[in-house]
């Protein structure tokens, strides 16, 4: 459960805007939500995967924007967790269940997603913790439906690739957020997937992701995407994606102050 900005947070809903699914680079799309964006994946034998899933109850839009794109519910091959948290794994088992997709997560989030282990809570700033009450509010005002737990079917891990993407796309386990909290590079095109390890508020720069269960780990795991060579894309899941000058909002980015 994350917001994106310790400045503007968004209002929790359990349903998407009608938005249409946006092109942001060859092959990926941009699914918008109020609470947790979804990515869609061109793959290299023409279905799709889907980076991150949104709160539950979120299926029926995301397969609408799959079908939107010229897919349809079985060409979705792949749901890829970033980490645990409602706005993320939500509605993975309902995708589960309407396509048969395959679900690949971080290993040391598996138990949590699949409702093995129960999740840890984040250890939270005052400026964290009132939010953290809104967003969860915000849901339960929404009438989220309640989480349905999914089995990972592929457990990820750093230095891994994902070879059936465009190009080999790089799993990076970047703890802190979440303990298997993951974030995916595709080099050769310049996109960065970030989960929740930052965010970008409407007005703002970019920050370090709230509710986390290590802030030291999480601010180390910024500064390391922060250092990836030629990004220039960041698919955040809260606040717009940076399409362009992503690099430099890296730089300038100073997550050991955010939320303090």
């Amino acid at each position: 459960m994350d917001a994106s900005s310790d400045t503007a947070p968004a209002t929790p809903a359990a349903a998407p805007d009608p938005t249409a699914p946006e092109q942001i680079a060859p092959g990926i799309w941009y699914v918008p939500f109020p609470v947790g964006h979804v990515y869609l994946v061109r793959l290299a034998d023409g279905g799709f995967a889907a980076v991150d899933t949104s709160v539950p109850g979120s299926a029926p839009a995301i397969l609408d924007a799959l079908t939107a794109i010229g897919g349809s519910p079985d060409a979705l091959r792949q749901i890829v967790i970033t980490h645990s948290h409602i706005d993320h794994m939500g509605s993975a088992a309902d995708l589960v269940d309407a396509t048969g997709a395959r679900v690949l997560a971080g290993a040391a989030d598996a138990p949590y997603i699949s409702g093995t282990a129960p999740e840890p809570p984040p250890l939270t700033t005052p400026k964290e913790q009132a939010l953290l009450e809104q967003v969860r509010a915000g849901l339960a005002e929404a009438g989220t439906p309640p989480l349905r737990h999914v089995r990972v079917d592929t457990e990820l891990h750093d230095g891994d690739t994902l070879d059936d993407w465009p190009e080999p796309a790089r799993v990076l386990h970047v703890p802190g957020h979440t303990p298997g909290s993951i974030a995916l590079h595709l080099p050769a095109a310049g996109v960065l997937f970030t989960g929740d390890t930052m965010g970008l508020g409407p007005a703002g720069p970019l920050v370090l992701g709230p509710f986390n269960v290590d802030r030291e780990a999480a601010i180390a795991s910024f500064r390391r995407l922060a250092a990836l060579p030629g990004v220039d894309t960041l698919c955040v899941a809260h606040g717009e994606p940076v399409r362009t000058g992503a690099a430099r909002a890296l730089q300038e980015a100073t997550p050991e102050t955010d939320w303090l």
